[in-house]
């Protein structure tokens, strides 16, 4: 179906409406990589959990039925396991952030927040997590 189809059909189908906001889950992406600053943990690779909300405007994906106007959570969690695993980090925040960058270059999210738990970091605790916030910005 053309763009300009899937366009007319998401017009016809809801004339007036706001945008459909999805809101996409990844839960619990477990991922081995080289965190913290320590000797041992720049040698050793540690678990960390990888919670992800991405939010974008799914009124095409509703009328087309496409993968191709949907927000394609499969691509993106690809690129965030390879970012994660290939890759060390001293901070939870750093991994985080670039996390974040990485989605925001997705042109259908717009918005998503990552929480990093990285389990066993503290003695007494189940674990110690970061989480960080995108929201796209529109220049009028």
């Amino acid at each position: 179906m053309s763009p300009t189809m899937v366009s007319n059909k998401a017009s016809t189908l809801a004339p007036n409406m706001a945008p459909n906001l999805a809101t996409i889950h990844i839960k619990n992406l477990r991922l081995r990589t080289f965190i913290g600053f320590n000797e041992e943990e720049k040698t050793k690779k540690q678990d960390v959990i990888v919670n992800i909300v991405l939010r974008y405007d799914a009124t095409l994906a509703i009328a087309s039925d496409s993968v191709d106007d949907a927000c394609n959570y499969k691509i993106l969690t690809k690129k965030i396991i390879a970012l994660v695993e290939e890759r060390s980090f001293d901070l939870l925040e750093k991994m985080a952030g670039d996390i974040i960058a990485l989605i925001a270059t997705a042109e259908k999210v717009l918005e998503a927040s990552v929480k990093i738990d990285k389990p066993h970091a503290l003695r007494f605790a189940d674990s110690v997590s970061v989480e960080m916030g995108y929201k796209r910005s529109f220049k009028l």
